[in-house]
């Protein structure tokens, strides 16, 4: 199957907004956005990759989201709030002395937060006619998901941000009459929570509009798997192994790996696939929909889970003791192309990979990815993540969300086989390793090259994104300002042009002399 119409040739960045720059303690969809899009623009990169969207909780983590249909109020541009009248200019003027390289969430969560409520109360008041109607046009048009999770935030805040298997019986369990007095009890919390779900949808379709209008095309992430501790599972208990009372029976992590030598216990709460099927894996179907309608392009995490998942008990520590079980992969993405089309969809195909999973993935025509920091010290010439193995149907990366930045992995991680390796198949010895895994990337047939900021940046590893198992720390880095303005984008959009992935015809010769000229 020709590939090329749904994946050209192409360049791009991994940066999650919250690692964007800004006053407010954290990256959001406000300037900062908009000027990413344009410098991804201006320098030949047609891919903007960002992590899960989702309201987060504790931990930070975007993989563990309160919802999968939800956006993550956190990212609201407070600027734009300012511009619609929402909030005053003395709201934001006094502004704390937040980092300006990492995010401090215990400090940020409550400051956002606090003018958000602030905003909502302006528009509460004085919002015009056509504002109000948009706003309550739009709760009627996602009332699939929004009102149960407006609830569930009004009832988790209730209850003093407590797992909903700790509330009182009947919100826990969603008896109809618990549930109809919450709704009562909860009337004006509930607008509010909607509105701010209004307001990132409607910054979020700005940022992606104006991304379409400059070739950039948005990868976003679904995560196989979802937060026992979320609307979803709470509004839907019948499609997870939960026991009486909603808590898990068996939980979702992956066995030991070059991550972890215990494995990664997870704690997401299993589908139960059977029940699925059952009405033509409709919730699935809704959250695939709900993700394009963010994103262009959809990664699935973990998509090896699809073959076949790994089961831990959840009374076990560790992921050690667990079980491969069977997933209904052909049955579930048939299903999907049958309702929706063939989908821009790329698999993260990471970890124990077998040769069902292979067939599954390119069964249906899906490009996995190769990370360049996986492929050195097998000196046979037989690893997959070698570029000479590569297949055009491919989505390559010098490293990943979870992966130590490469400059780091060189210091810290890299053997001395894994140095010399790398010596002999590119005939010299590194001098700056982030650049020649870059090269490498862009050179090679894989169709899509995807590389994180902190690379491009040369950053080590105290600027990784995530260190899988950690359980604080992670999640919080931040470009600077003048990150924006560093001659290395000029050196990206060179290799970009003369391997090919500019995406440019007749206006070659100009991005080839305007890349080189800033060299």
């Amino acid at each position: 199957m020709d590939t090329t119409s749904v994946f050209p040739r192409s360049s791009g960045v991994l940066l999650h907004p919250t690692s964007l720059p800004g006053r407010y303690g954290m990256g959001d969809l406000g300037e900062w956005a908009f000027r990413f899009v344009e410098l991804l623009a201006s320098n030949y990169q047609h891919i903007w990759q960002v992590l899960p969207l989702g309201p987060t909780s504790y931990g930070d983590s975007p993989y563990q989201c309160l919802s999968s249909f939800a956006g993550n109020p956190l990212l609201i541009s407070l600027d734009e709030l300012v511009k619609l009248g929402w909030l005053n200019i003395e709201d934001v003027a006094d502004v704390p002395n937040f980092p300006l390289n990492r995010i401090d969430y215990g400090w940020v969560i409550p400051y956002r937060f606090e003018l958000l409520h602030r905003a909502y109360s302006k528009f509460a008041m004085l919002a015009d006619q056509e504002a109000g109607a948009q706003f309550e046009n739009w709760c009627a048009e996602n009332r699939d998901w929004l009102d149960d999770f407006a609830l569930f935030m009004a009832l988790k805040n209730e209850n003093g941000g407590r797992p909903w298997v700790e509330w009182p019986e009947g919100e826990a369990l969603r008896h109809p009459a618990a549930l109809g007095g919450a709704v009562e009890r909860h009337r004006n919390a509930l607008r509010e929570l909607k509105w701010i779900q209004w307001v990132f949808f409607s910054q979020w379709t700005k940022v992606k509009h104006y991304a379409g209008e400059k070739a950039i095309r948005l990868v976003g992430d679904i995560p196989i798997f979802v937060a026992h501790d979320s609307a979803d599972v709470w509004a839907n208990r019948e499609l997870f192994f939960l026991d009486a009372s909603g808590r898990p029976t068996v939980v979702a992590g992956v066995p030991p790996d070059y991550f972890s030598a215990t494995g990664q216990r997870w704690g997401n709460p299993l589908y139960r696939w059977d029940v699925m099927a059952q009405d033509g894996y409709r919730w699935w179907l809704s959250r695939i929909r709900a993700t394009l309608a963010l994103v262009d392009i959809i990664k699935i995490d973990h998509f090896r889970g699809f073959d076949a998942y790994w089961e831990v008990p959840a009374s076990e520590p560790t992921a050690i003791h667990g079980r491969w079980v069977k997933a209904p992969g052909e049955d579930f993405f048939n299903v999907v192309e049958n309702a929706l089309g063939k989908l821009p969809i790329i698999v993260e195909d990471l970890g124990v990979i077998t040769p069902t999973v292979e067939a599954l993935r390119d069964g249906f025509h899906l490009p996995g990815m190769k990370v360049l920091q996986f492929a050195w010290g097998d000196y046979t010439g037989q690893e997959p993540f070698l570029p000479h193995n590569y297949s055009p149907n491919c989505v390559v990366y010098t490293g990943t969300h979870d992966n130590n930045t490469t400059r780091g992995w060189w210091i810290d991680e890299a053997t001395p086989d894994m140095r010399e390796h790398l010596r002999q198949y590119i005939d010299r010895m590194p001098t700056e390793i982030n650049w020649e895994l870059i090269r490498l990337g862009e050179a090679s047939v894989g169709h899509t090259f995807i590389t994180p900021i902190q690379d491009l940046l040369g950053l080590d590893g105290e600027s990784r994104m995530n260190l899988p198992g950690r359980e604080s720390g992670n999640w919080g880095y931040r470009c600077r300002e003048s990150d924006f303005e560093e001659s290395f984008w000029a050196r990206l959009a060179h290799l970009t042009y003369i391997y090919g992935r500019s995406g440019l015809d007749d206006a070659g010769n100009q991005a080839q002399n305007e890349a080189e000229s800033a060299l």
